[in-house]
């Protein structure tokens, strides 16, 4: 898919919506400065065009990125409330258990910005609910001078609902991992 059909997707899919909207962090992967790989959980929100995280200056994950931008990550859950939500909008039952899940590569880019973002607020507030947003902002903004937006464009996503679509075959995600696609050579 191309970014046009990428974005469309994110955008107007019923399974993406829902976890989009859910209290899910985003598990990012990356790779540190020790050229290991790292994952770590991120409140994140997809803005139309990119999905975007506020983290502060100093943040290991922030040196690393800047480093090394490209990225993945997955968005996933097996929590009843979602599951329900994904069974009304296509119209069939979600096996109690099989994940629904983004999965999601792409390139990450980087901006300082003072204060603190608005991302960061509307990424919290689906983690921390409503009514602990006032006290948390305060909280938030007297101790943030400034904070790093790292916004990823997507190259690649994988919606896997296990009802109208599955995980791709190993054969197909092979060649994006360097791996070769012949499963005799492994």
């Amino acid at each position: 898919m191309d970014y046009p059909e990428l974005a469309r997707l994110v955008n107007t899919d019923p399974v993406v919506q829902i976890l989009l909207e859910a209290p899910i962090l985003m598990r990012l992967g990356y790779v540190g400065l020790d050229g290991h790989p790292r994952s770590i959980p991120v409140a994140y929100v997809w803005n139309g065009r990119a999905f975007v995280f506020a983290s502060p200056t100093t943040a290991y994950k922030v040196r690393a990125i800047a480093a090394h931008p490209q990225v993945s990550f997955t968005v996933d859950t097996m929590a009843a409330e979602p599951r329900a939500k994904v069974a009304a909008a296509l119209g069939a039952p979600v096996a109690d258990y099989t994940p629904l899940m983004m999965l999601v590569r792409g390139t990450a880019s980087i901006e300082v910005v003072q204060g603190l973002p608005q991302v960061h607020i509307d990424a919290s507030r689906r983690m921390i609910g409503e009514h602990n947003v006032p006290e948390w902002e305060r909280s938030k903004r007297e101790h943030t001078s400034e904070m790093a937006l790292v916004t990823i464009v997507p190259t690649h996503v994988t919606v896997c609902d296990f009802i109208t679509r599955f995980p791709p075959p190993a054969e197909v995600n092979a060649p994006a991992h360097g791996a070769s696609p012949d499963p005799a050579v492994r």
